[in-house]
Order: structure tokens, then C-alpha cells, then sequence
């Protein structure tokens, strides 16, 4: 650490900030602090000095979203994101540092693309919805659509604890059987998986690819940060023996870690400050943005 200059120093706290605040606020913008390392870092090691920074803040996420969690769609998605992994391996194993760069990039923007286009596709098929639909839907009457991991807006009263876990698990049971029924979702998380599985192996940048597809599942906030929060934990405790048996996870890059460490942790806690002050519209926008940037960075 001390043998490295102002500004690529700069660079490594910066991104260990971005670390934090991804993991408790806008999750996009730690794929910044992953085109941060690798620009001071060469990229394969760089990938194994990241990791321990991300279990930090995955731990610091768990810690405040555990309540927040859809564990149904979470569990859907780790069998693929397993075998995305085990590509991953076999990749980091085979390629050099600029072929990894650019096949990440290249997955990450088109799944921007792809969620753009269904973005368009939404807006497009909003006004033919809207004219069948009777004037109390119109006014904005009916019912709001109820999705686990979303949470209920507050009520006058509060209701018994064990009347909130009843509710919770008919959502629950309400949404495994809607995914049972729905071979279009089992394939979108199959997909989803095996990108943010191997994109994670190979770049620690699985976070675009899991974040579009909780966005494109109608996630809150809240539900999207609990259920990120410890899909990440598992999925980075699942690949850390194999980056430590390709190398990449060195006592050099350790001793880093441990100076950054602390700076993750004040990133998570003025995450925390943030999360709360940003709506719905705006969280999904600084997730697309943040996605396209860092895509672009890694096809340099």
C-alpha cells in the first residue's frame, strides 16, 4: 500500500467505498469499484483482492436487509449460478486478463440492452391496458400487485407479530406456486443464474446481472437489497476456495484488505443513510446507468 501512488491509492479507497455502498444502497455501483481495482490492480489478480472486500460488505448487507429476503426466488437461481460458477473456473483458468475483461463487458450490456427493451415493451402495451380498463382502475383504485420481498405500505394499526409471519408465508407459498406454473420465469433464472455465476468467477461483476433480473422480477428496494444481500454472501463464500486455488486470493492482496476493510464499512453506513431517501424510479435508473458505465469500462 505504501508503495503505491496518490491517485492509484485514491482509486483503491474510492472503490472500497463503492464496496459499501453497493451492498446496503444503489448495488450498481460496485461494479465501478471492480473497473476501480482492475485499473490499479492487474485484472486477474485483482478479482482475488476484491473478493474479501465483497464478504465484508456482504456481511454488513445480511446484517441489515436479513428481514427483507424472498427465499423462493433466491433459491431458484443458486443451482445455475453453481454451474455459471464452475465455468467461470474453467475460464479464469484458460484466459488472460484482456479476454476476461471483454467478454464481461460484452455480457453486461447486452443484458442492459435486453432489460431496456422490456422496459419499451411495458411502456408500449401500458396505453392499450389502460383503455380496457374501467375508470376506478384508471384513477389509480385497484388493488397494488403484492410480490414477496416487497414491503406492505404501513397501517394505522400494528398488527401481531405471528399475524405478519402468516402473512409472509402465504406470499411465500403464493409465489412458489406461481413459479412452478410459469416454465418463462424458470428460464429467466436459469439464464440470470449462469450469467451472474460465471460473470462473478471470472470479474466479481455478477451484480448487474443479479440486479436486473430482481428488477426485472418487481422487487422494492427493500426486498431487492434482502434478497441481494445474501444471495452474495453465498454465492462469493462458494467461489472463494476456488480463487484461492487458481491464485488469485494472495497474502499481498490480504494485507491490502485489511487496510481497506474499515473504509467498507463507512461505505455500508452512509449506504444505510442513503437507501432510505431513494424512490423506486430512481433506484432503477442508477442500477442501469451504473450497469452501462462499468460495461463500457471493462471493453476498453
Amino acid at each position: 500500500m505504501a508503495q503505491l501512488g496518490v491517485l492509484p491509492l485514491a482509486a483503491l479507497v474510492s472503490a472500497a467505498l463503492l464496496v459499501g455502498v453497493s451492498k446496503t444502497a444503489v448495488s450498481g455501483v460496485g461494479a465501478l469499484s471492480v473497473a476501480l481495482f482492475a485499473a490499479v490492480v492487474p485484472a486477474r489478480e485483482s478479482t482475488g483482492a476484491l473478493l474479501p472486500l465483497l464478504l465484508v460488505g456482504d456481511v454488513l448487507a445480511v446484517r441489515a436487509y436479513r428481514r427483507h429476503t424472498d427465499w423462493p426466488a433466491l433459491l431458484r437461481l443458486l443451482p445455475s449460478v453453481a454451474v455459471g460458477i464452475l465455468l467461470g473456473v474453467v475460464f479464469v483458468a484458460r484466459t488472460d486478463d484482456a479476454v476476461m475483461r471483454r467478454t464481461i463487458g460484452v455480457l453486461l450490456l447486452t443484458i442492459v440492452l435486453h432489460r431496456l427493451w422490456r422496459r419499451a415493451r411495458r411502456r408500449g402495451a401500458e396505453p392499450a391496458a389502460a383503455g380496457g380498463r374501467g375508470p376506478q382502475a384508471r384513477a389509480g383504485g385497484g388493488e397494488p400487485r403484492a410480490r414477496a420481498g416487497r414491503d406492505p405500505a404501513p397501517t394505522a394499526g400494528a398488527e401481531p407479530a405471528s399475524a405478519v409471519r402468516t402473512a409472509r408465508a402465504a406470499r411465500t407459498a403464493r409465489t412458489v406456486r406461481t413459479v412452478l406454473a410459469d416454465p418463462q420465469r424458470q428460464l429467466r433464472a436459469l439464464l440470470f443464474g449462469l450469467i451472474a455465476g460465471f460473470a462473478t468467477m471470472v470479474a466479481n461483476a455478477g451484480g448487474p446481472a443479479m440486479s436486473l433480473y430482481l428488477l426485472s422480477a418487481g422487487f422494492g428496494v427493500l426486498g431487492f437489497l434482502g434478497t441481494g444481500a445474501w444471495f452474495f454472501l453465498i454465492v462469493n463464500l462458494f467461489k472463494l476456495p476456488f480463487s484461492i486455488g487458481l491464485g488469485l486470493v494472495t497474502p499481498g492482496a490480504l494485507a491490502l484488505d485489511g487496510l481497506l476493510a474499515p473504509v467498507v464499512v463507512a461505505g455500508a453506513l452512509l449506504g444505510r443513510a442513503l437507501v432510505h431517501r431513494v424512490d423506486q424510479a430512481l433506484f432503477e435508473r442508477l442500477v442501469l446507468v451504473f450497469t452501462a458505465l462499468s460495461s463500457l469500462d471493462l471493453l476498453r
